[in-house]
């Protein structure tokens, strides 16, 4: 199926993948665009899919640029088949999207995810030599609950890396994520939108700014 957009066609469709097929929209890009991206979203268990408004928002910054972008759904949510694996297997799931970017399009891959979406997405996507720079957008460094996510893996991610989150993030205070930016190999940047919680919540739209202002410095420029 395909409709209208202000960026384009969006098309939805399913792509295979590890626990079986992955419900999945593409956001067309430009003619002859410089790079594709997915974009991750939320934890499943609590809400999350394709259609979080911060996904959404993510999404709609990196097609401004006229970059292809693909958001699916991760095992177990809306259509997608399979089972929730607390980010295990989850990983797989972003492998099987840069497989298809790069099978569509050939182009250097650029991921962005959202708490849940940004440490399982960055997870897959910082050793793969096809994706280009990364986005993490309400890093979850303090989870809640017993829920905990492993995020060493950053420390030896040499690739450009944005963190985008809010002041109020209950689950990323700012000293954390000063802490863990300050460790991680450049290049990379931290911003901090004040007032704003875990979702961006009325700052979406400063958060989407600071990710066009970013790609324009870092890569389209």
């Amino acid at each position: 199926m395909q409709t209208s957009g202000a960026s384009g066609s969006i098309q939805s469709f399913f792509l295979p993948g590890p626990a079986g097929r992955l419900e999945a929209l593409l956001n067309a890009g430009a003619a002859d665009p410089s790079y594709a991206a997915l974009v991750c979203h939320p934890h499943p268990l609590y809400g999350g899919t394709m259609h979080n408004k911060v996904v959404f928002h993510a999404a709609k910054a990196l097609n401004a640029f006229g970059y292809p972008v693909l958001r699916l759904n991760f095992r177990g949510t809306g259509l997608s088949q399979g089972e929730h694996d607390e980010g295990r297997g989850e990983t797989g799931d972003v492998q099987a999207g840069l497989d298809w970017l790069d099978h569509h399009f050939r182009l250097p891959l650029i991921t962005a995810g959202f708490s849940f979406g940004a440490a399982v997405g960055l997870r897959a996507s910082c050793p793969d030599g096809r994706v280009q720079a990364v986005i993490g957008l309400g890093i979850p460094v303090d989870p809640a609950g017993e829920r905990s996510y492993d995020l060493g893996f950053l420390g030896s991610c040499s690739k450009p890396k944005l963190f985008i989150s809010g002041s109020l993030d209950e689950f990323g205070s700012r000293a954390r994520l000063v802490e863990l930016v300050n460790s991680l190999p450049p290049p990379k940047k931290l911003v901090i939108i004040e007032s704003a919680d875990h979702f961006f919540e009325g700052r979406l739209g400063e958060m989407r700014k600071a990710v066009e202002d970013w790609v324009k410095e870092t890569i389209a420029g």
